[in-house]
Formats: structure tokens, C-alpha cells, sequence
């Protein structure tokens, strides 16, 4: 028992201070004037309302309303005092008010908010319907055709988009309050559409599972509201698949049945007793057992599915080929005028020998000058090639190298809309006698499940990547897989050419890899002591928009990317991106309601199969259509036009994630390694940030950080069980 503490140390009751008179809500009313900032991630925002009896502007904040400029809004909440920002007036609910002058019309018309209309063509219409044009849209939108300009395909557009943005109102309304931001509202209508309502009252875990960007908690605010209880089965097994969902967003496939209950009843505030019974009597189809492993069904049968193909394709006949090997290899080096070395020589051998092949290696080591001569040896034997990569530039890089034709292994499986699904399977096989996968390492279980689903049985397949570098964003560790499995022919370059080795970065890359402290130099490979964020970030704003430029002749936009262990921080992707925003488009003409404006750098965040543009691809908002309602997107191969709300998938590019770049290669890099990205400071993430560099590499930060980043290999682990599915196959 402890003692009581001497006499001078005792608590002493203080009076209660009185009770404080509760803050009344109050009403606003006016019409917003322009959004000042809006987060694509929460649906906070801040605007400006113009109020009918006075001069000045209303600084507005709020969060999961949906609402746009021009729009005559009623708002409900009370005035506050934020001490960076002033007075301020924070909405908790609101009512849109149609306007009633032709003014507040044409304003309303012409925010953007209706896709279609842009600020001359408001002007148009309401000319000529003046105090009618709501009605005339929404009723009798037929009679757009008076308006010069506007055609039978503009007036389905018009009245199409104005049904929409009511849908979404009325959506936003109910989910006042619960969290849901603008833009996963405008998705919750694309998934539901005008049933919507109906579907989240029934059941509000849906959300989680099928619209991307809410989170399970936003969905169980909900379903508290409409009476689920906090122990409903229905609300313990939608928390089981997020929490697995969430596993696979860290890479893992599966996890151990013990964790997945202590994940749960951690994200349920339940007793982890409660929730095992409610799993031991609830069977989700969806979920499955796997000895002490729960996955989701999906990941299962895509690991299964990886190892059954593999086994198919290791054991199928190959057509008959005639090739000696050894002729071919002089050849090879004849052709391509490298002298090979002896594990160059020994890929020759087994892609002649074996159905499957895996080829790895570091920078330097020969992947490319070995892969075209076994393009050109089969070549000659007239087998039909084909040649693929997780993304578009590896894909456009896969190209300059080997001087033939390579696409990403989404447009190489045909995915289609209409089916939800690729239209290249084991049913319609691509018709190939030999398929390339380069940069394999960014592959994850399900999309190469797909892959090796569509080859046929007599196809050859070659996997060509560096083990080393970090696995695939989605879940699973395929090529470390496949290489651990020890059942499918593995040859591992290991020789770095004079050339290569010429090169600090390569020279780095590889001393990295073996735990060396990398040596820097004066032509290509720097180091900037910077230990703080802040000074770390102006040093690298400076690096890209002046002393790159200056002394390299590299354009800050195309040919530098800044990348970043981590999203957060003063140093983070979001800190540096707004920082070099500010100084390389400053002056850019702004979007509606996006972060970025024209002239800015982008990057798409999710594939896009209807627009062709897939996770990953980077590439210049070069104008926007404010009429039309889209963004034109400049990609390194094609410009593609974007609705605003696709557009909603788009982000700022200057910096990225060392994730992102994968599969990509930089003329020049620039990195920031500090102590605040400790948790992320790991061997391998240094590494694939180097070999991302082509000629400059930059890194910017503390030296202990540096140090730490070589040393830890400690990398947390992915739970995948493909390598023993792989090893049980092809014991069979």
C-alpha cells in the first residue's frame, strides 16, 4: 500500500466552476463564392459565402457536405474563433436553396457543378429561359436544343449529370455527420445509384468492402445510427473482412487466426471471447480457414491458382524446337556484341531447356542485353513473342530496351468493363508461344494469378526482376515466392559490367545490398547533410527548381522525381508536393474542387479501365474544359480526357512514394532521408529508391538516418503461403 503524501502535496478540492451556457446554433444563408480548400482524403473544406446583406465574405468550414460555388446554400452550425485563421463559421447540417434570381442561376450553372454547362454556356441558357432553366433541365431539358451550341448529346449530358448531382444531394444529406466526404459520396452513387439510400440503411458495411476510401469506422457510425448492434454478427463479420482487407493493403495474404481476432476485437472495442464465438457460429463464404491462417477467399484461391499454373505450364510439352545451345550463345554474343558471362550463359541454357524461367539481378548485371538475345534466338525460330510489365512506363522501358513492342499486363489481359473482369483467360488464352514479364517484383498474387491463368499450356514463360527491391504494393511477395519455392529453374546474374560499374549509382545500388554505407562523389551520386524536415525540404524545393536544372540542364518537371519514404511529415509526399507546386506552377489556372491546376504534375492513383490509365502513370494536366467538364492529361504516350469526377483519381506528382516508382526509372532522383521516416528507414526501400536513378542521384538528410536505412534488414515479413503451394504442386 502506498503512503499518503505529506500534508503540502495533498489534493485540494477546487469549487466547480459554474456551468457554461450551451452555444445556440445559428443560421446562415448566402451563396458560396469559392472553395479555398478541400481534402480529397476527409471531405473537410474551407470556403468563402457571400452573404445578401453584407460586403464581406463568410469564412465556412465543414466536412462531408457536398457543396459547390454559385450553390445558394442554408447553413446550420456556429461562429468560432480559430486562432490561425479568424473567425470562422462551422456548419454541423445544411440545405441547399435553389436560387431564385437569374443571377444566382447562371452562378449556380456555371460553378462546374453540373457536368456539361461551364460559365459561358450558364450565360447562354439562362438568357434564354431566364427564371425557367431549373425547371426546363430537370423537366423539359428537350428544349436545350434553342440554346445555340447545344445538340441531342450536350442535352443528355446536361440532364443526366443535373439527375446525378441531385442523387448525391440527397445522399450527402443522409450521410450528414457520419464522416463521408464529397468525393465517396459522388462513388457511393456510381456503385448504388438512386438506390443508394436503400442499400447503406440495409447494410452500411458495404461501404467498406465496395467503395474505395471509407474506412470501416466511417461505415459503423452508420450502422449505430440505423440500430445495428455492437455485437450483431452481421457488424463482427464485416469487421473480420476489413481487418483482412487491411492485411492485404500491408501485403499480407492472409493472417493468423489468433491476430485476425485480436485485430477485430481491437477495431470493435469487443471482448476477443465475444468476438470468436461470433465467428465460430457465423460462416462468411467469403472468409476461409487455412490451418492457423484466415484469408480472404480471393487470396486463396489466387495463391492456389499461381501454383496450380505454374505446375500446368512447368510440366506441359513444349512445341519441338531445334536449338543448339551452345551455338546459340555464340550467337547471342555475336548478335549482340557482349561477350556473355557464365550465368548469362546458363539463362540461355535453361530458357532452351525448361518451360519457366526466372532471371534476377541488380542494376548492371545484364537482364537486358540477356534478355535480347533470347529474344532474338526465339525470334529466329519464329516463336510469337510477347512482352509485358505492371506499368506503363516499365512497359515503355521494356520497349526502348529491347527495340519490340510491350504493353502493361492490364492491357495485355483485356480487361473488360462489361464483365468486371479480363477478357484473356484459361477459356480465351493469349495467343503466344513465348511471354516476358519484366520488373516481376511489383507483381501481386491476384493480378499474376490472371496473368498465368490466360497462357496456354505450350507457351513458355520468363519472369525477369530484381528480388531485392520491394515487393508489390498489393498483396503477396510473388517473385520471392517463386525463387524460395525451389521448384521453378532460377538463374541469378551476379557479374556488374565495366560500364555499369563506372556509375556511383550502380556502384551504390549493389553496396547498399550488401550493407556497405554508400560512397558519394562529385559527377553523380550526392549527399546533402540536412538533419531537420523543414531545411531538408527548402533544400530539396532548391535542388529541383534551380541547382538540377542549372547544372545538369534537366527539366524540373519531366526528368526529376523527388521521392519519399512516407506520405506524412515536413518531409513527407504531401509537404514536399505543395512546396514545389508553389514554385514550379504557382500561377497555374486552378480546377474545380481539385488540389491541382493546370501545368501541374500528376499521377493516377487506381487503374482505370475505361480511360486506359492505370496505377502508377504520371503525367502533365495540360488543359481544362470547364463546359465540357474535363481535364485533358498529357501521358508520356497519349493525352487522355478525364471527367472531373474521374479526375477525382488523380494526384499531385512532383514527389511520390518510393512504392510508387517502381518499375520506373528517373534521370534524376532526389530523396529525403530523416529521422522522422524512422519506421519506414529499410535496406530495401533505400536500394529501390536508388536504382530508380538514371544519371543523378540525391539524397538529402541526416546521416545516422542513411546509416540506419543500410544496416536494418529487419523487413517485416508478408504472410504468403504461395512458396508451399508452389512446393506441393510440383511434388505431385
Amino acid at each position: 500500500m502506498m503512503d499518503e503524501p505529506p500534508p503540502h502535496q495533498q489534493e485540494i478540492p477546487l469549487p466547480k466552476p459554474p456551468p457554461q451556457p450551451e452555444l445556440m446554433e445559428e443560421t446562415l444563408e448566402g451563396v458560396v463564392d469559392r472553395i479555398v480548400f478541400e481534402s480529397a482524403d476527409t471531405g473537410f473544406f474551407v470556403a468563402k459565402l457571400k452573404r445578401p446583406d453584407r460586403a464581406d465574405l463568410a469564412a465556412i468550414v465543414g466536412s462531408a457536405i457536398v457543396i459547390s460555388p454559385g450553390e445558394s446554400v442554408k447553413l446550420h452550425g456556429r461562429w468560432i474563433d480559430e486562432p490561425r485563421f479568424g473567425r470562422q463559421f462551422q456548419i454541423h447540417r445544411y440545405e441547399v436553396v435553389m436560387p431564385t434570381t437569374a443571377k444566382g442561376i447562371e452562378a449556380y450553372l456555371g460553378s462546374g457543378l453540373v457536368h456539361g454547362i461551364g460559365p459561358k454556356m450558364a450565360e447562354r441558357i439562362v438568357a434564354k429561359f431566364g427564371l425557367q432553366t431549373l425547371q426546363v433541365i430537370e423537366k423539359s431539358p428537350e428544349r436545350l436544343k434553342q440554346v445555340d451550341g447545344i445538340g441531342p448529346k450536350r442535352i443528355a449530358q446536361i440532364h443526366e449529370a443535373w439527375k446525378k448531382q441531385q442523387a448525391v444531394q440527397n445522399i450527402m444529406v443522409f450521410l450528414q455527420g457520419h464522416g463521408i466526404g464529397v468525393r465517396q459520396a459522388i462513388r457511393i452513387y456510381k456503385e448504388y445509384g438512386d438506390k443508394a439510400v436503400a442499400v447503406i440503411r440495409a447494410d452500411p458495411y458495404r461501404l467498406a468492402s465496395d467503395i474505395a476510401g471509407i474506412a470501416f469506422k466511417s461505415a459503423d457510425a452508420i450502422a449505430e445510427k440505423v440500430g445495428i448492434a455492437s455485437d450483431d454478427p452481421r457488424r463482427i463479420a464485416a469487421a473480420v473482412a476489413y481487418v483482412l482487407q487491411k492485411a492485404g493493403s500491408e501485403g499480407h495474404c492472409f493472417l493468423p487466426e489468433s491476430e485476425l481476432l485480436a485485430r477485430t476485437s481491437e477495431l470493435l472495442e469487443l471482448p476477443f471471447e465475444t468476438v470468436q464465438a461470433a465467428c465460430e457460429l457465423r460462416a462468411d463464404p467469403g472468409v476461409v480457414r487455412d490451418g492457423d491462417g484466415v484469408y480472404l477467399a480471393k487470396m486463396k484461391e489466387a495463391e492456389d491458382a499461381v501454383a496450380a499454373s505454374l505446375h500446368r505450364l512447368l510440366t506441359a510439352p513444349p512445341p519441338l524446337i531445334s536449338i543448339d545451345v551452345e551455338k546459340a550463345i555464340a550467337w547471342i554474343e555475336k548478335t549482340t556484341e557482349v561477350t556473355l558471362a557464365e550465368m548469362q550463359r546458363e539463362a540461355v541454357r535453361q530458357s532452351v531447356a525448361r518451360k519457366v524461367l526466372v532471371i534476377t539481378g541488380g542494376p548492371g548485371t545484364g537482364k537486358t542485353t540477356i534478355l535480347r538475345g533470347l529474344l532474338a534466338m526465339f525470334e529466329k525460330k519464329d516463336l510469337r513473342l510477347t512482352l509485358a510489365a505492371p506499368t506503363g512506363r516499365a512497359a515503355k522501358r521494356m520497349e526502348a530496351a529491347t527495340n519490340r513492342m510491350a504493353s502493361t499486363i492490364h492491357r495485355l489481359l483485356e480487361f473488360s468493363p462489361k464483365f468486371g473482369g479480363f477478357s484473356r483467360n484459361a477459356a480465351n488464352p493469349l495467343e503466344t508461344d513465348l511471354l516476358v514479364v519484366d520488373e516481376t517484383s511489383m507483381v501481386d498474387v491476384q493480378l499474376m494469378a490472371s496473368l498465368l491463368d490466360a497462357l496456354p499450356d505450350p507457351a513458355r514463360l520468363v519472369l525477369v526482376g530484381d528480388v531485392d527491391q520491394l515487393p508489390s504494393v498489393g498483396a503477396g511477395n510473388v517473385l520471392f515466392d517463386i525463387i524460395a519455392s525451389n521448384s521453378v529453374p532460377v538463374v541469378r546474374l551476379d557479374t556488374v559490367y565495366r560500364q555499369a560499374a563506372e556509375s556511383g549509382i550502380v556502384t551504390n545500388a549493389h553496396g547498399i545490398n550488401r550493407g556497405s554505407y554508400p560512397q558519394f562523389n562529385d559527377r553523380d551520386c550526392f549527399f546533402v547533410e540536412r538533419k531537420e524536415g523543414v531545411a531538408a525540404r527548402e533544400t530539396i524545393v532548391e535542388l529541383v527548381t534551380k541547382r538540377i536544372p542549372q547544372k545538369f540542364g534537366l527539366d524540373p518537371m519531366r526528368d526529376i522525381q523527388v521521392l519519399a519514404p512516407m506520405h506524412k511529415g515536413e518531409c513527407g509526399v504531401a509537404a514536399l508536393n505543395e512546396a514545389l507546386q508553389a514554385h514550379l506552377n504557382a500561377s497555374g489556372r486552378p480546377v474545380p474542387r481539385m488540389p491541382w491546376r493546370v501545368g501541374d504534375k500528376v499521377m493516377q492513383t487506381r487503374n482505370n479501365y475505361d480511360l486506359d490509365v492505370f496505377n502508377g502513370d504520371v503525367g502533365i494536366v495540360a488543359k481544362c474544359e470547364e463546359d465540357a467538364g474535363e481535364v485533358q492529361i498529357d501521358f508520356e504516350d497519349r493525352s487522355v480526357l478525364y471527367g472531373l469526377e474521374e479526375a477525382d483519381d488523380l494526384v499531385l506528382a512532383y514527389a511520390a512514394t518510393v512504392h510508387k516508382s517502381q518499375g520506373s526509372e528517373y534521370p534524376a532522383v532526389v530523396m529525403p532521408i530523416l529521422p522522422q521516416f524512422f519506421v519506414m528507414l529499410q535496406r530495401n526501400l533505400l536500394y529501390t529508391a536508388v536504382t530508380r536513378a538514371r544519371q543523378i542521384l540525391i539524397l538529402v538528410g541526416d546521416p545516422k538516418s542513411l546509416a540506419r536505412a543500410v544496416k536494418n534488414v529487419d523487413v517485416a515479413r508478408r504472410n504468403t503461403r504461395l512458396a508451399e503451394r508452389i512446393r506441393e504442386q510440383c511434388a505431385k
